[in-house]
Formats: C-alpha cells, sequence, structure tokens
C-alpha cells in the first residue's frame, strides 16, 4: 500500500531527526565491522596465536557486551540517552587506543594480546552504550506513535555498517596492515563525537522512581523471547550461509549474507512504518512467516540463486520481525525506562546468538549443513506463537 504524502513527510521527518543518532550507530559498528574479518589473521599470522586465542579475542566483545547492556540502559535512563552514546563513542576511541598500544608490543606477542583482548572487551561495552543509548535517544527525540520506525531505522545503520566495514576492513588490512584498523577504530568515533557536540538531547526525566530490572524483565521477556526465536534465523545465515555455499562449490561465498541484509535494508527503508500503523506483534506474527519460509527454501536450495532468493526472502521477513517486537517491549514502558527496557530487550538477541551458533552447529555436525536451516526454520516460526500471545495480552503500563 502506497503511503500519503502526509505519511512520506512523516517518515522523512522521522529520519531527519534521527540523523545523528543513526550517525553514532554507522560509526560504532562500523568499527565493529572493519575488524571483524581482518581480527583472526592478526592474532594468526602476525602474533602467532592458534585458533583458540583467535576465538577467545574475537568473542571477548561479544562477552562484554551481553554483560554490559543493562549497565549502559540503566546509564541513559538515568544520565541522559544522548550521554550513554557518547559515552560509548568515548569508549570505542579508548578501545581504538589499545588496539595502537598492543602494536608496540608485537615481538612480545602475550602482552601484544593481552592488551589488545582489553581493547576488544572496552569495545563490547562500547557497542552497548551506543546502540542501546542510540535507540533511547531516538524514542525521546520523535512521538511515541514512531518508536517502531526509531527501532528499524537505528537497526538499518547497524546492519549497513557491518556489512560495509567486512569489505573496508579487508582493504585496510591488506593495504596497511592492522595500524590502519587502530587508526579508523580511534579516530572515526572522535569524528562523530565532535558532529554529535551540537545535536539536540534528551533530557533524563528525574522525577520518581526506576522500575527495577525485575520489573522491566516482566514487562519485556515476552517480546524479548519473540526476538530471541525470530533472531535464530539471522545467527544462521551470519555463521553458516558462506560454509553451506563453500559445501556446494557455489560462488561467491558471500552472496547469502549480502541478499539477506540488503531485502532487510529496502524493507525497512519501504515499510519500516507498518509496526506503528499496525501494531508491533500484528506485523511480526505476519513477516515471521516469510522469514520461516525463506530459511526453508535455502533448505531445499539446489543451486545458488535459489539459496540467495531464499536468504532475500528471511531478509526481508525479519527486517520487521526484531523492531516489531521491539515496539511491543517499550509499548507499556514510561519514557524514563526506555534505555534499560531496550537493552533488556537486547540481551535476548545476544543470548540467542550466544547460544544459537553453537547449538546449530552442533546440528550441522550431527545431520549437516541443510539441516541447520530446516532447524532455524522450525525455530523461527514459534516467534508467530509469541505474537498472538502479545496479540491476546493485556497491556500495563509500566513505572507510568
Amino acid at each position: 500500500m502506497a503511503e500519503s504524502p502526509l505519511a512520506e513527510a512523516a517518515r522523512q521527518s522521522v529520519v531527519a531527526t534521527l540523523a545523528p543518532v543513526m550517525t553514532a550507530v554507522l560509526a560504532g559498528f562500523l568499527i565493529i565491522g572493519v575488524a571483524l574479518p581482518v581480527l583472526p589473521l592478526h592474532v594468526n599470522n602476525d602474533l602467532g596465536f592458534g585458533p583458540f586465542v583467535v576465538g577467545f579475542v574475537a568473542g571477548a566483545q561479544f562477552a562484554a557486551s551481553l554483560f554490559s547492556r543493562v549497565w549502559a540502559g540503566s546509564h541513559s535512563d538515568r544520565r541522559g540517552a544522548k550521554r550513554g552514546v557518547l559515552v560509548g563513542l568515548s569508549a570505542a576511541a579508548a578501545a581504538g587506543l589499545l588496539y595502537l598500544l598492543s602494536l608496540a608490543f608485537v615481538k612480545v606477542p602475550t602482552v601484544s594480546v593481552s592488551i589488545l583482548l582489553a581493547g576488544r572487551a572496552v569495545l563490547g561495552g562500547a557497542e552497548s552504550f551506543i546502540i542501546t543509548g542510540g535507540v533511547a535517544w531516538g524514542l525521546g527525540l520523535v512521538d511515541r506513535q514512531h518508536a517502531g520506525r526509531v527501532i528499524a531505522w537505528v537497526g538499518t545503520a547497524m546492519f549497513a555498517a557491518m556489512a560495509l566495514g567486512g569489505p573496508v576492513g579487508t582493504i585496510l588490512y591488506t593495504s596497511f596492515g592492522f595500524l590502519a584498523i587502530a587508526l579508523v577504530t580511534t579516530l572515526l568515533p572522535l569524528m562523530v563525537l565532535a558532529y554529535l557536540a551540537g545535536t539536540p538531547a534528551v533530557v533524563p526525566q528525574a522525577h520518581g522512581e526506576h522500575a527495577s530490572f525485575s520489573t522491566i524483565m516482566q514487562a519485556v521477556w515476552l517480546p524479548g523471547l519473540g526476538a530471541a526465536l525470530a533472531s535464530m534465523g539471522y545467527c544462521t545465515i551470519l555463521a553458516f550461509s558462506s560454509l553451506f555455499f563453500t559445501v556446494m562449490h557455489w560462488q561467491p561465498v558471500w552472496m547469502a549474507f549480502t541478499a539477506f541484509g540488503v531485502a532487510l535494508i529496502a524493507a525497512r527503508a519501504i515499510a519500516g512504518h507498518l509496526p506503528d500503523r499496525f501494531g508491533g506483534a500484528r506485523v511480526a506474527s505476519v513477516f515471521v512467516i516469510f522469514e520461516a519460509a525463506g530459511l526453508l527454501l535455502m533448505w531445499l536450495a539446489k543451486t545458488s540463486l535459489v539459496a540467495s532468493v531464499g536468504a532475500a526472502v528471511a531478509g526481508f521477513g525479519y527486517s520487521l520481525v526484531y523492531p516489531g517486537l521491539g515496539v511491543e517491549a517499550v509499548s507499556g514502558i514510561a519514557p524514563k525506562n526506555r534505555g534499560m527496557a531496550m537493552g533488556v530487550y537486547t540481551v535476548f538477541l545476544d543470548v540467542a546468538m550466544a547460544i544459537g551458533s553453537p547449538a546449530l552447529g552442533w546440528v550441522g555436525g550431527h545431520a549437516g549443513l541443510r539441516a541447520v536451516f530446516m532447524v532455524s526454520a522450525v525455530i523461527v516460526a514459534c516467534t508467530a506463537g509469541v505474537s498472538i500471545q502479545l496479540l491476546r495480552k493485556p497491556k500495563h503500563r509500566v513505572a507510568a
């Protein structure tokens, strides 16, 4: 259905208002993306460590992100969401300085990798503050009825940065070594900090008590569970699509993930207003069918074209499931508690990624890679049940 001129104007207004937030998120995840493909090469080739240390260094960021989510949300609620983003960008620059410091000890690999490990942990905390504070900042800048667009557009900036970061990081590392990655990680957040200095903030609502973690969890756990189930599809594409293409001798091996990301970004650009217009749970219950169908198509695929189409359909479906359920997560939350709510909601995605990758890997090891896509499709389809339950559940406002 085409948008009316008024709706189109409202959409453009929301995007313009969110520009500073999206810039911060884009920068924050770009520096994460540039390191992902080259960090294993640096740790293995330049420092001489094996796969265990490579995995340990890479995973430090994600572990730190998981454990800092709630802290980041609470800080954004109490000290201001924009301030939370600024803290995250400052921490990201500090991580870059640690990267640079680690290069001074390349001839002492144990010291170098220890400093690099600290940098990865700091970057994980920075990521939590940037994305959690960014969503809370965006929710405070626009009217409540545009919550779905905020979550969708901020998420789009994140996906775009991750997609761009891989090739950029590879080119930089190939041309200039890990020094280029360290410099980008240091300088890009500082440039964005300067840009954000004059942008509007949202004053934290200091009056009254903030809701407790248990109260927020009670309100958020059901949409969070749905998001975790739906995110298993994203986890499958991210972790196993390139390996599946390699085993099937299909080229290029990154096509499925690219198709997933392009379809997701396009769908959010075109239809990101739907959760606000028709309700987050209702939209999620429809789009999750597309996500599951796309994964099943990959399971059945006999050619790279069919598999890539399946990945695109899955990306189209996931595009509005996560923001749709995010709307449900914050719909009953007072503005002063939205940062904590989004922090808790995002934890469910972190847990899904942490548990899903090894669990699906076990499935692939015992039943073959094709089975991974079938099993994830079944798990994703369970999100529809959560969405239906949310439609039936009466809304309660938390700490109004």
